[in-house]
């Protein structure tokens, strides 16, 4: 028998056939591992990762027309908590309110690698792919591995609702 051949149960198998199937397990580990694993993402269900407040961030948005006949609602000034915010993952956003009645949004993409940002507690929007942190006053990077900060969205507050602008 040669070097390059192994004998298994079947038959023999060469080594570049083992090393080849080895590959194929671990390129299937690593796109199982970039799944969001949140199965209601495909029906609009909500996601039960905390926020800012113990209260949970949702996948919804409010998508009623602002009364002004602008952009749509993203959600209800009510629903976002001083220093937390809310993550409306249909519309890839996350709403913050750094401060009583001041409202910001920001994409909710990590700018690390492009995963959807999981959370909002403790004062920071948090990525759980690879632990980066961002503010919520102005999307900046508080823990990398990020470098950038998260894209600001232009909002604006219609009576109770917070607008996209």
């Amino acid at each position: 028998m040669s070097d390059d051949q192994a004998v298994t149960g079947s038959g023999p198998q060469t080594r570049r056939t083992l090393l080849a199937g080895a590959g194929a397990v671990g390129v299937s580990v690593v796109l199982a591992a970039c799944g969001t694993g949140d199965d209601d993402a495909l029906d609009g269900g909500t996601d039960s990762t905390p926020s800012a407040g113990g209260a949970p961030a949702t996948g919804g948005s409010a998508s009623a027309p602002a009364a002004n006949g602008g952009g749509n609602a993203l959600a209800k000034k009510s629903e976002i908590p001083v220093g937390g915010g809310k993550i409306i993952q249909d519309q890839q956003i996350v709403v913050t309110q750094p401060t009583e009645g001041e409202f910001k949004a920001f994409s909710s993409i990590c700018t690390h690698q492009q995963c959807p940002v999981t959370s909002v507690d403790g004062g920071t929007i948090n990525c759980s792919c690879h632990g980066s942190k961002f503010a919520v006053a102005d999307g900046s990077v508080k823990t990398g591995p990020a470098s950038k900060k998260l894209e600001e969205k232009k909002v604006t507050v219609d009576g109770d609702n917070i607008v996209l602008a």
